[in-house]
């Protein structure tokens, strides 16, 4: 018998069976590596503390191996493997479409030494990027031991990767939903029930490690008034529009810093990272992934008057530090600007419109899916995973009005998706891209 797909049942059950061991080592060691980048951050920040009684020779020291540590890891993957740099999941989209051959795995090493070295020196880079690329080379590594054939690698590399965004934001649901509206971009069964496996497994032993706690706690959020609601269509549309600016910055910065001086990978990198060294050596908090940034404005607690200045220095920070070309993703920086953009949204709406069930927080919920959903172009993807991480299922219509205007704004714009326009430069003959 067959599946309905022309495989044979027998075989859907080895490939099942498979995903769930390779989401398995995806969750053991992306929550490795959340658990290392944790102690890295704490090690940072006690590094500035201790430094500042230093007075000029503590930022000398903290500047220089923040500049260090950059650089060792644009070193790593520059030497030992150029496809660790970024992201990742541009590169795994090639792969996944036979643009681009799967990467040796010694890049599972150069992904988790680099993006904790980088990371964890302050640079604006996500956990993701590197938890969805190892996913999917350990997933490869799985197929590979196993003599499956290149169909079955294909789907375990795409459900390893799913597994690795689930394991990075503790999301299995957002994990699966993200290898099929983004990774493949259509509904395979085969890829499905391997994606949902790995996912489920990944998280299940990720938090064994980690924890059963969602990301980010945010105090109960009423379901929106009626008369609210049109906001959101509003919302989302200047959502659209910063995603087209965010997409823009981040792509002109990149190729700038490639025509530059810059164009010394390791110079790069090492100048990048001391100048994060020295923004963190006067605001620590501003540096990082973001994650406690994001956490006190979903709860409140980020004073209203500072929010627009640490919005415009994250959205530059965070073009910057991809620029440098070390290992990281663009989720968790994405989350922190949703969230600031959406809690000043609200702010800004309760102060002029007479509605008293407007509520800031609220709009920093939505922002989180619908920056997203304009950025990345997978809204659904965006809602679950604002929804896992919060979790807020009232704000499930909002989301989806305001993820709509959002990639409305930015369809009719003509931007494409920041996905596609990093996997187009990743591609051959694009020598830069192998950065």
């Amino acid at each position: 018998m067959t599946d309905g797909e022309g495989h044979d049942e027998g075989s859907l059950f080895a490939l099942a069976l498979l995903a769930l061991v390779a989401g398995a080592l995806a969750g053991l060691v992306g929550a490795i590596f959340r658990l290392s980048l944790a102690q890295a951050d704490a090690l940072r920040n006690a590094l500035i503390e201790w430094a500042h009684g230093r007075e000029a020779l503590g930022l000398l020291l903290v500047v220089a191996l923040c500049a260090a540590a950059t650089a060792l890891a644009g070193w790593l993957v520059r030497r030992l493997s150029p496809h660790a740099s970024g992201s990742g999941i541009p590169h795994v989209e090639a792969v996944l479409r036979g643009e681009l051959p799967p990467a040796p795995f010694r890049l599972i090493p150069v992904k988790f030494a680099g993006g904790l070295l980088a990371i964890g020196a302050g640079l604006a880079l996500g956990r993701e990027g590197p938890t969805v690329q190892m996913g999917a080379s350990l997933a490869h590594l799985v197929g590979r031991i196993f003599r499956r054939s290149w169909a079955d690698c294909r789907v375990l590399i795409a459900a390893g990767a799913g597994a690795g965004l689930g394991t990075a934001f503790n999301a299995p649901i957002a994990g699966a939903v993200f290898v099929l509206e983004e990774l493949v971009q259509q509904f395979e069964r085969r890829m499905a029930i391997a994606a949902l496996g790995a996912s489920a497994t990944a998280v299940a032993v990720a938090r064994l490690l980690i924890g059963d706690a969602p990301d980010f706690h945010v105090a109960g959020l009423g379901y929106e008034d009626a008369g609210t609601r049109p906001l959101y269509f509003v919302f989302g549309a200047f959502v659209g529009l910063l995603a087209v600016a965010y997409n823009r910055a981040l792509l002109a910065t990149r190729a700038a810093a490639r025509r530059l001086i810059l164009a010394d990978f390791d110079l790069r990198a090492a100048l990048v990272g001391a100048a994060v060294g020295i923004l963190g050596w006067f605001a620590p908090g501003l540096i990082g992934g973001g994650d406690a940034i994001t956490q006190s404005v979903l709860e409140g607690g980020a004073a209203l008057a500072a929010i627009p200045a640490a919005f415009l220095i994250r959205f530059a920070l965070g073009a910057i530090s991809y620029a440098a070309g070390t290992p990281g993703g663009l989720f968790a920086p994405m989350l922190v600007l949703g969230a600031q953009f959406g809690f000043l949204s609200g702010a800004l709406c309760r102060a002029l419109i007479p509605y008293p069930d407007v509520q800031p927080e609220a709009f920093a919920v939505v922002g989180i899916a619908a920056f997203f959903a304009g950025v990345v172009r997978a809204p659904i993807t965006g809602i679950v995973l604002a929804t896992e991480m919060t979790p807020s299922v009232t704000m499930l219509l909002p989301m989806l009005c305001a993820c709509a205007a959002a990639m409305l704004t930015t369809t009719l714009l003509g931007e494409p998706p920041i996905y596609e326009s990093l996997r187009e430069r990743a591609l051959p003959g694009d020598k830069p891209a192998q950065e």
